[in-house]
């Protein structure tokens, strides 16, 4: 019996990507001169943002950069992040009805709360485990792990949701049940290779599954 959903955050809570590959772009071609394609920019994900860009601008002033990523992350976020109604209403329900929500994500504390604040969804979720918060990023079940350590909760009582094929492999690696979901108009793995328990392409499909 599920009784937590722990979800991944770009891709499946809010369609965040295109803002990132924006945010990334400005910092790699202001500090780099270099322009770089969404795909180059997928490539390096796993990370926190800030490790990113650590560990892949070449400009010696790394601090800098990340100053300016998350610039330009907070000043396009209105703009490119539209709320996915249909999610917030699900979350709403499942929170009302005593579910254990959370987020697992590569994500810095400083983006996601960031998105999280202008989505107004920060009160919907029970715990919160952010790329800062692990040594290890997905697809290492740690972050996953981790959740589930400050819920009290067994693998068998947890979904985990996520787009990418580094959230599946860290569900497989948790003992989790997964769900694979291409319902963002932007996602982070077009494919997995890692079969996910579920798979979903719509919302509504996904609230039909926990609801029947």
């Amino acid at each position: 019996m599920v009784k937590t959903i722990l979800f991944d955050f770009d891709g499946t809570i809010a369609n965040t990507l295109p803002l990132c590959f924006e945010a990334f772009r400005t910092v790699f071609k202001e500090f780099d001169h270099i322009s770089l394609t969404n795909d180059e920019i997928k490539e390096m994900f796993g990370p926190s943002e800030t490790e990113i860009i650590q560990l892949n601008v070449k400009h010696p002033d790394k601090l800098q950069a990340i100053e300016r990523f998350y610039e330009v992350y907070e000043a396009l976020h209105q703009s490119y992040v539209k709320p996915m109604m249909d999610l917030h209403d699900l979350l709403e329900k499942l929170d009302t009805n005593g579910m254990n929500l959370g987020i697992v994500t590569g994500k810095a504390k400083r983006s996601l709360d960031v998105s999280l604040k202008q989505l107004r969804i920060q009160s919907n979720f029970d715990v919160v485990v952010t790329g800062d918060d692990v040594i290890n990023p997905k697809p290492n079940g740690e972050g996953v792990i981790r959740a589930m350590e400050e819920l009290n909760v067994t693998p068998e009582e947890v979904l985990f949701v996520g787009d990418s094929e580094a959230d599946i492999l860290a569900g497989k690696e948790a003992n989790v049940t997964t769900a694979g979901v291409h319902w963002s108009e932007e996602v982070q793995s077009a494919n997995f290779t890692t079969k996910p328990d579920y798979y979903f392409t719509r919302i509504e499909q996904f609230k039909v599954e926990l609801f029947k």
